[in-house]
């Protein structure tokens, strides 16, 4: 099957692309990797009348440091952050959840922006980033606004975007001493997930959050109160998980039921928080 007739619009600059986003409200789509619109418009479960392409606007894709956060430009691509030096250093399991997406094709093209606008309970990055207590900055034609990971996945293909608005960046906080992990069970070897988990450690405070058993990430906070002594020995940490499978309400398929998702929930949480613990600087 092949996509329905559209418009091919390409904004040279952030601007042009919030001012076609405002023209075409309602109508109009943004490709930036396209890994995941454009197979969904061959199978036209997606058939927008404009197609605004935003991958030739270099301002949009970058990694800095700056007080004490990293910013990622939204069109960076996965290859980009897997290799990143400054990535790897302050934000260890963001490279790795970056390394794991897809094959070598897809990580040079998808970016972490379509990642996370698609908002696919089973992707990669969302989970990691509501953990990591990231926000996002997203702009429209009154200017930008800057809202948390936890308001801005509200669902299914569901995002805090709005019609005629684009995500700019994340913005992510590098603590210093702070540790991150990141844990799943992928459908094969690059897939997305059946269930992940992913944890932040400073201190004598965690933040879990596991992917796949809701149409949102889920905080662990039940398993975040248990930590907040600083105790992140396993036998600590695992205790700390008892119970996090039957407060969840998971979904059946056909990669797993949901007592199996709930028993993945409580394995790669446990994972995530000792990885993170032991990554502490």
């Amino acid at each position: 099957m092949i996509a329905q007739k559209f418009e091919y619009l390409v904004p040279s600059s952030l601007g042009d692309a919030v001012n076609l986003l405002q023209k075409h409200a309602g109508r109009a789509k943004v490709l930036a990797g396209g890994h995941s619109l454009i197979p969904m418009m061959k199978l036209r479960l997606a058939a927008p009348e404009v197609l605004i392409d935003i991958g030739r606007i270099p301002e949009l894709a970058y990694i800095k440091e700056d007080s004490g956060k990293i910013r990622i430009g939204a069109l960076t691509t996965h290859h980009a952050i897997e290799t990143s030096d400054v990535i790897r250093k302050r934000l260890s399991a963001v490279a790795d959840a970056a390394g794991l997406i897809g094959d070598v094709q897809v990580r040079n093209r998808g970016t972490i922006g379509g990642n996370v606008c698609v908002s696919d309970p089973t992707n990669h990055f969302p989970p990691l980033l509501v953990a990591l207590d990231a926000t996002f900055t997203i702009r429209g034609a009154t200017g930008e606004r800057t809202v948390s990971a936890g308001e801005f996945f509200l669902g299914v293909y569901m995002t805090a975007v709005g019609e005629g608005e684009l995500l700019t960046k994340i913005n992510v906080p590098a603590s210093s001493g702070a540790g991150d992990g990141y844990a799943g069970l992928t459908i094969g070897a690059h897939g997305t997930y059946i269930v992940n988990s992913a944890a932040t450690v400073s201190g004598d405070a965690a933040r879990v959050a596991i992917g796949c058993v809701a149409a949102s990430p889920v905080r662990a906070t039940a398993m975040e109160e248990r930590l907040a002594g600083g105790d992140y020995s396993e036998t600590a940490v695992r205790a700390s998980a008892d119970g996090l499978g039957s407060s969840l309400d998971p979904p059946s398929d056909v990669h797993g039921s949901a007592d199996f998702r709930r028993h993945l929930a409580e394995i790669s949480a446990v994972r995530a928080v000792l990885q993170a613990a032991g990554r502490r600087r």
